[in-house]
């Protein structure tokens, strides 16, 4: 389970260094590709295979989910983790997360987000009132 967040920077050939507590789960390699809210998302090779069986069994027939799966597939790439715990962020995916510099690095769950830092900044100014949302999640039968 991954979880936490971390500040690092993207050095001048677009690596970053995977903080050590994610580092470990990463040695069998991982996939990184556009994730939701403007951020990227990193899976291990296995929760990976999950997410894509998942994505297998969508109706091709209906262009939403065509298009989710054209979303996350598209923009997917294999990458590694080098003896230095660095890792090198495509340039497309770059450019779709705005990552130039400063980042942050998300632990949830079952995948790691990586945002440029001023759009986890403003992201996290925007989160409606949590007690709020935590009464939504009843429906979904977590309760705290």
């Amino acid at each position: 389970m991954f979880m936490g967040e971390y500040n690092h920077t993207i050095d001048s050939k677009g690596r970053f260094i995977l903080p050590a507590k994610f580092r470990e789960d990463m040695t069998e390699g991982m996939i990184i590709t556009r994730g939701l809210d403007g951020c990227l998302y990193i899976y291990q090779k296995n929760e990976w295979k999950v997410f894509e069986e998942k994505l297998k069994k969508l109706p091709l027939t209906k262009k939403s989910s065509r298009q989710f799966v054209r979303f996350f597939m598209a923009g997917a790439c294999e990458c590694d983790v080098d003896k230095q715990g660095r890792v090198l962020i495509p340039v497309n995916l770059r450019e779709y997360a705005n990552i130039d510099k400063d980042i942050v690095i998300v632990g949830v769950i079952n995948k790691i987000e990586i945002w440029n830092q001023q759009t986890w900044k403003e992201s996290n100014e925007e989160y409606e009132d949590m007690d709020v949302i935590a009464e939504q999640m009843e429906e979904f039968d977590i309760t705290l």
